[in-house]
């Protein structure tokens, strides 16, 4: 008996030893998985330690090194057969002692796996997960601004219907990062990030127009990029440099727009637009965040692409004044990629649904009710200098109306683009907008561009049906 109880140490204690061996050598973690990385799943990393349990054989371990075991001189097979002699009691007994210490024989590898001493464990958690072996970015200022609301029309009719799952209540900006390494804790969004659309209070709408306001519109008709036109580039931000927004952006107009672009090439190119409209227009993708594609994108922005069930580029008068024509490849910027490092200064998302369009949250994405979508609604700056196609921010040569919809003195106002995109996202806190890595897919960081290569005969077609109140 006493041999076979020795032959069966043996054969634990080389489980134990190769599974400490397995864990010293397996050197990064695979890629997470849709389901790992999952919103409800993630936790914001400054508040992992204070969720943690409390009773220390049920945390999940974070260094190798603490889950030997106890006694690595005694461990115990649970399947080594029993002597039926006068010890067999007492040797049951002992094994179950011994088996209680093997709950804390569980050797977890770097990446999560598990190499089991004696008895397997439960699949571990999603904060498990090392993030690709990659250092986590730190953010180093969280928003100081909220972005004021975007004013909309009013719906025709508000969806029935309950939303596909409920917000948390309290819904606060996405936290930064701490440092900690883990795919589910610090690539956003949060589910405080996610807000329900009813709990949105309605906007007081557009500024009253006055007299002497515009009030027509013209629409350009550039589909929803069924061409895959895409590229993580932005030659007015980032000219000539590839991947210069670390995001994937969908264009629809200009065919040939990428970080090389030019005024003399955007003129060559072809257009997805009616009436020879070659603009470009592009904003970053959408994502289905519960889809596993892109898994290896360095940026972190996982997912499958949504095209836009929709796309609407709509230029719109002002409030007090007739427009002016905009000149060509005039170059406008809306948002800010960096809003949630930056502060919201010049944040400018608009998130709603459609049926709810009265009701915009500025930073946080919509929970909608069954039958209606997720709308992106971007309003563009629309007070020219009358000189300048671009400036060196980007942003001072054309500005945003005052609240009562006046230009500033010194700007004259052009047309305001308003680009509306829909989706049909799964349910849930399922989908994220692309952003740089360290912005954590914060919705506050939605933003677009725009650059004017429209004829000149229709740039002055749209300005008078804006400024004879027509609808084109």
């Amino acid at each position: 008996m006493r041999s076979r109880r020795m032959a069966a140490a043996m054969s634990a204690l080389a489980m134990v030893a190769g599974g400490l061996v397995s864990a010293a050598v397996i050197g990064s973690a695979p890629p997470a998985s849709a389901d790992q990385c999952e919103v409800d799943n993630q936790r914001p990393p400054d508040q992992r330690q204070d969720q943690a349990p409390q009773d220390p054989e049920e945390q999940v371990p974070q260094d190798p090194d603490d889950q030997a075991p106890q006694d690595p001189q005694e461990p115990q097979d649970p399947q080594a057969p029993q002597d039926q002699d006068q010890d067999q009691d007492q040797d049951q007994n002992q094994d179950r002692d011994r088996g209680q210490q093997q709950d804390d024989g569980d050797v977890f590898v770097q990446g999560g796996g598990v190499a089991p001493a004696l008895e397997p464990v439960e699949e571990p958690t999603a904060e498990t997960f090392g993030r690709r072996g990659r250092p986590t970015r730190t953010p180093t200022q969280q928003p100081t601004q909220q972005p004021t609301q975007q004013p909309t029309d009013e719906p025709t009719e508000e969806p029935t219907g309950q939303p596909t799952e409920e917000p948390t209540e309290s819904p606060s900006p996405s936290p930064s990062p701490t440092g900690e390494e883990s795919d589910c804790t610090d690539v956003g969004p949060f589910p405080a990030d996610f807000v329900d659309i009813r709990q949105v209070p309605p906007s007081q709408g557009d500024a009253r127009l006055g007299r002497t306001g515009s009030r027509g519109s013209f629409v350009s008709r550039c589909g929803t990029n069924g061409e895959g036109h895409h590229n993580p580039d932005n030659f007015i931000v980032a000219p000539g440099v590839r991947n210069g927004a670390h995001h994937l952006h969908d264009y629809v107009g200009n065919l040939s727009a990428d970080a090389f672009s030019t005024d003399e090439s955007l003129e060559a190119s072809g257009t997805t637009c009616r009436l020879g409209d070659k603009s470009t227009y592009y904003w970053p993708v959408l994502r289905n965040r519960q889809v596993d594609a892109n898994a290896d994108d360095p940026d972190g922005n996982v997912g499958q692409v949504l095209r836009p069930r929709s796309v609407t580029l709509q230029f719109r008068g002002n409030a007090t004044s007739r427009v002016t024509a905009m000149p060509r490849f005039l170059r406008i910027i809306m948002g800010d990629a960096k809003a949630a490092t930056n502060g919201g200064a010049n944040a400018r998302a608009g998130w709603s649904c459609t049926g709810f369009t009265n009701r915009i949250s500025p930073d946080k994405y919509p929970l909608c009710p069954r039958g209606s979508q997720v709308a992106r609604i971007l309003d563009f700056p629309s007070c020219w200098d009358g000189q300048n196609t671009d400036s060196a921010n980007h942003r001072d040569h054309i500005v945003f109306p005052d609240e009562g919809g006046a230009c500033p003195q010194g700007t004259r106002a052009v047309p305001q683009l308003r680009m509306t995109l829909t989706y049909s996202v799964p349910p849930g806190r399922s989908f994220a907008v692309d952003a740089f890595p360290e912005q954590l897919h914060n919705p506050v960081t939605d933003h677009a561009d725009f650059v004017n290569v429209m004829p000149d005969r229709l740039m002055s077609f749209a300005v008078n049906c804006i400024n004879r109140g027509r609808r084109c």
